[in-house]
């Protein structure tokens, strides 16, 4: 496909300006990381609210651009070759972007590779177990009379904090003087940790006084707070 209108996805999200990556998301711990980079980056963009609250995640539309239902997912008209992109799954988004704009990623091969081995750290373990630990701590799991699987994903969460704790000793970041996409990919799932999954005491989040630093240092980032709110319901 060689144009934007090619693309079913934009029957239902049409661009407003087709020359720019188009951005379909949610502010969720995963959607914030893409957003988040496209802010630091100034790469223009388009944002497209999926919502939820319609299963807008499961219409024809959006599964045409990520069979797999999950939020985010880019339509960049600038792709390879100058021919449109189209890609799902956080982790390879940020991959993506880092690549396309030369930013946040080192460009010595061994650097390179330490940022991606810490984005793989944060989708296969961060991100699952927080948001595990969250679907126990505050959700429907919270009703359940075991109380097994919430304590395995407290002390999963805690073991994960650990590493990352250890990780910042002495660093600003995970990369230590250069933020990366290490560090974006896993800001907004710890910061929902201690606020929206309500687990701040029950994973003794102020014992892990380097990752608390590091929080409040991303937070503190204009762009990172733009990103937390794109895009959202209003």
């Amino acid at each position: 496909m060689d144009e934007l209108a090619d693309f079913p996805i934009t029957r239902r999200w049409p661009a407003a300006h087709p020359d720019r990556l188009q951005l379909y998301s949610l502010n969720t711990p995963n959607g914030v990381k893409v957003s988040i980079m496209l802010e630091e980056t100034g790469l223009p963009y388009e944002a497209h609210l999926v919502d939820f609250g319609t299963d807008d995640q499961k219409t024809p539309e959006f599964l045409s651009l990520n069979p797999n239902g999950k939020i985010p997912a880019i339509l960049d008209p600038a792709g390879p070759g100058g021919k449109p992109l189209a890609l799902f799954e956080s982790g390879a988004i940020l991959l993506y972007l880092a690549d396309k704009t030369g930013k946040f990623v080192p460009h010595d091969p061994a650097g390179r590779w330490h940022a991606i081995q810490w984005v793989m750290f944060q989708m296969g373990g961060v991100g699952p177990m927080f948001g595990q630990l969250g679907f126990f701590n505050k959700f429907a799991g919270k009703a359940w009379e075991d109380k097994r699987p919430l304590g395995r994903y407290v002390a999963e969460s805690k073991r994960l904090l650990g590493v990352m704790d250890d990780r910042l000793a002495g660093r600003a970041w995970f990369l230590g003087d250069d933020y990366t996409i290490a560090d974006i990919s896993m800001l907004g799932w710890v910061r929902n940790l201690i606020t929206f999954y309500e687990a701040r005491e029950i994973v003794e989040f102020d014992d892990f006084a380097h990752v608390a630093a590091w929080l409040k240092r991303g937070l503190d980032r204009p762009a990172v707070q733009r990103g937390l709110v794109i895009p959202s319901k209003g």
